[in-house]
């Protein structure tokens, strides 16, 4: 621990946070360093070196590995917590000499500079939305995994599966009328284990449709064609407050949608999407474009799109679908409805 120096101003702290340990470092609104200290992470330690800030400091930490408890323990301190937005501060690994204490002297340069590329601290009901929905989806790939390995398996045996679900009652009579070789077998058997505990999916729709109940933003959005309960659930559980965003390109933006725009001297280059944002957001809105019907604003732009361009514009033309399947989400959220289709509706 570095030696403290005496001041009673207010008070910058710059948190660099690992999994085990931290190294929060203090200094003045002008720079001036006034203190370092290495922590073993608890909710506790870190209330108890925040104090020493004095009332209200600022505190600055990257949106890293396990950031939740942490944002919430300063802000029980009575801190005004700023999360820093990791793409955004990672100029800072190019650096020859990278430490910890470089790290959190850096954080608290920016934020006193007024020069901090933030993220969003979302709010403790949103964090939990969150869990549920991207559980939920790790545990599909996960499903769907297993289900493409029992296709292999018995592809390797010669075997072609007479039903169209071999997932469903009449395929699973059939997977255990066969007769398979011991190792074979054995796979086919586990992975079918695998698959029926995953049935627990469907548990944790229900719970989440019951979390969100009473949310307006989650009726809303379902009101937009391809948007049912699950994608209406991750909509609304990564977007978060929709007023953040001053305008649907804004979060269209966010979400990692929009293309590149890198301009140098006279040359101006537009590459694909960023996918700077959400993966899941991203998957949710694509996936809903693909359950659109032909009557939708949606489906004409795609269809527009892929006539004008040719078949090999398809990914485009979903993308760029999607764009406006985001912006008729951001209108739902922010006022409860989609006039657009209201109108459609009525006409």
């Amino acid at each position: 621990m570095d030696r403290e120096q005496a001041y009673d101003g207010p008070q910058i702290v710059g948190m660099d946070l690992h999994a085990r340990r931290s190294v929060l470092l203090r200094m003045t609104p002008e720079g001036q360093r006034l203190g370092r200290v290495r922590i073993d992470n608890s909710p506790a330690a870190l209330k108890a070196e925040v104090a020493k800030a004095g009332p209200h400091p600022k505190v600055v930490l990257e949106a890293t590995y396990g950031w939740y408890w942490a944002a919430d323990a300063l802000a029980e301190a009575g801190a005004e917590v700023h999360l820093a937005h990791p793409l955004e501060v990672k100029m800072f690994t190019y650096r020859r000499v990278n430490t910890d204490d470089k790290d959190a002297a850096n954080l608290a340069d920016l934020l006193r500079m007024g020069r901090l590329p933030e993220a969003w601290i979302a709010p403790p009901r949103i964090r939990e939305l969150r869990e549920l929905v991207r559980y939920r989806h790790k545990l599909l790939n996960v499903r769907t995994s297993a289900k493409t390995q029992v296709h292999a398996v018995l592809a390797k045996a010669g075997l072609h599966t007479p039903v169209s679900d071999l997932f469903g009652r009449a395929g699973g009579d059939w997977l255990a009328g066969l007769s398979l070789p011991g190792p074979y077998r054995a796979r086919v058997a586990s992975l079918m284990r695998l698959i029926a505990f995953l049935g627990e999916i469907s548990d944790l729709e229900r719970h989440t449709a019951r979390a969100l109940a009473d949310d307006p933003g989650y009726r809303a959005v379902q009101t937009i064609p391809g948007i049912g309960p699950v994608f209406a659930a991750v909509l609304v559980a990564e977007i978060g407050d929709v007023t953040r965003f001053a305008s649907p390109g804004q979060l269209c933006s966010w979400a990692g949608l929009t293309p590149r725009h890198r301009a140098s001297d006279t040359k101006v280059h537009r590459g694909p999407i960023t996918k700077q944002g959400s993966p899941l957001l991203r998957w949710a809105c694509v996936e809903a474009v693909q359950r659109c019907s032909a009557d939708t604003p949606m489906r004409r732009l795609k269809d527009r799109i892929t006539q004008r361009r040719g078949s090999g514009a398809r990914n485009t033309a979903k993308t760029a679908a999607a764009r406006k399947l985001l912006t008729l989400v951001y209108y739902a959220l922010r006022d409860g409805e989609v006039r657009c289709l209201a109108k459609m509706a009525t006409a």
